[in-house]
């Protein structure tokens, strides 16, 4: 077997150890022959931050004519465990489990192992092979880091989108990417894909069921030895899917001064059945949406979103959001629409009342040079206080003030002030 070509100068000598002996697991003999089957046949986690850990969900089948009782589980190594089976368990004829196994390294070194189910059928020690690597740091970060495409029916499919971005300060090449796991599959890059620091590519995830049931797999990123856990549901073709909306289908933010930032909010409804959202997106960077993904929203149900817009230069500014779920439309998209503008400048001006009781009122007067003065207070102020909202980024201004009296007689000017707007 030809193993992949090392392409990146940042690779680790661990990884590539990691890369060979992912390979030779998976030509190890699968269980195919076995009443017991797995499903994916071996799993491989790929980098995980030490101290953190990453479930997947695998299925065990019983593909016999008569039941066959789990009775015990042991992994080989304590960094792998297995959750959400009791035991002793009996597996009916034709049954199928879902099992989570999780990986939680402790070091920073690749590491495999199997794990071993005690059962009553012709192979008592039926072996799962693991492997993944302890990272102390993560040169890619994935949105989401998890894809579940909750009940989708057999004979139909959804597809969900994953985003890879850079978080090192040098490229990373990714060579391949491989999907695990009945009824999943992968598309939307073209390989290698060589990212640059912060750059970004997104994958589109597909699960189409054959069979009813839970399904479990991965997305294996080779380059990068990355992996993307996936779950899904087969149902039968009767079952209905579930619709999501959104409301307004348009969304107008007006105009926002370029560097603040204002809220509008969303309402997503699912209608029919319920529906998992597993991710969200916006075409134009000034647009986000304050909300964590995955979440679900039951039937009838709706919730609430908040999208910002955040304008970083002047004049209209138009993208899509797009929610990524596993309704009967897997991609429901709003428009928003906003204008960036430039910041307006206001001068506050405040004085000190006159101590003439015979003063009811002051005019402001303004230059752009010391002397030579215009009002520019419509009517008379009775206050003291006047706030120009009329002036021009870059110019410096003089402002002076008068009292006038019942009679309409007016005061000398008031020692001007200077002010400069930036």
């Amino acid at each position: 077997m030809r193993l992949p070509q090392y392409t990146s100068t940042r690779f680790s000598i661990s990884t590539l150890i990691f890369i060979s002996l992912f390979l030779t697991i998976t030509v190890l003999p699968s269980a195919g022959a076995t009443q017991l089957q797995f499903s994916p046949a071996n799993i491989s986690f790929g980098h995980v931050t030490i101290g953190q850990s990453e479930t997947q969900l695998i299925t065990l089948t019983n593909t016999g004519k008569t039941s066959v009782t789990v009775s015990a589980i042991t992994a080989g190594n304590s960094q792998f465990s297995v959750t959400g089976m009791k035991l002793p368990l009996v597996i009916a004829a034709a049954q199928t489990v879902s099992v989570n196994v999780k990986f939680t390294p402790s070091k920073s070194a690749w590491v495999g192992g199997t794990i071993t189910f005690t059962n009553t059928s012709s192979v008592s020690k039926l072996q799962l092979n693991v492997g993944g690597t302890g990272a102390t740091s993560e040169s890619l970060t994935l949105a989401p880091k998890s894809l579940s495409f909750g009940k989708v029916a057999v004979g139909s499919s959804a597809t969900l989108s994953v985003v890879l971005t850079n978080a090192v300060s040098w490229k990373v090449t990714l060579s391949g990417a491989q999907a695990s796991g009945d009824g999943f599959s992968v598309s939307g890059a073209k390989f290698p894909v060589v990212l640059a620091a912060g750059k970004s590519v997104t994958l589109n995830v597909k699960f189409a069921p054959k069979d009813s049931g839970v399904a479990g797999g991965s997305i294996f990123v080779s380059g990068a030895a990355f992996n993307v856990p996936l779950t899904g549901t087969g149902t039968s073709s009767t079952t209905t899917t579930g619709k999501l909306s959104v409301s307004p289908t348009t969304m107008s933010f007006g105009s926002v001064d370029v560097g603040s930032s204002t809220n509008l909010s969303a309402k997503l409804t699912a209608t029919g059945a319920s529906v998992t959202i597993s991710s969200a997106s916006s075409s134009n960077s000034q647009y986000t949406i304050a909300e964590s993904f995955p979440l679900t929203i039951n039937a009838g149900q709706s919730l609430s979103v908040n999208v910002a817009f955040a304008p970083t230069k002047t004049g209209s500014s138009n993208g899509t959001l797009t929610f990524n779920s596993n309704a009967s439309t897997t991609k429901t998209t709003e428009s928003v629409s906003g204008t960036g503008i430039t910041p307006k400048n206001t001068v506050t001006l405040s004085w000190k009342p006159s101590n003439s009781s015979s003063v009811v009122g002051y005019n402001v007067y303004r230059g752009t040079k010391a002397g030579s003065y215009s009002k520019i207070n419509s009517a008379l102020d009775a206050n003291t206080s006047y706030s120009d909202e009329t002036v021009s980024s870059g110019v410096t201004y003089y402002y002076t003030a008068t009292a006038v009296n019942a009679s309409g007689e007016e005061s000398y000017y008031s020692k001007a002030i200077q002010v400069a707007v930036p």
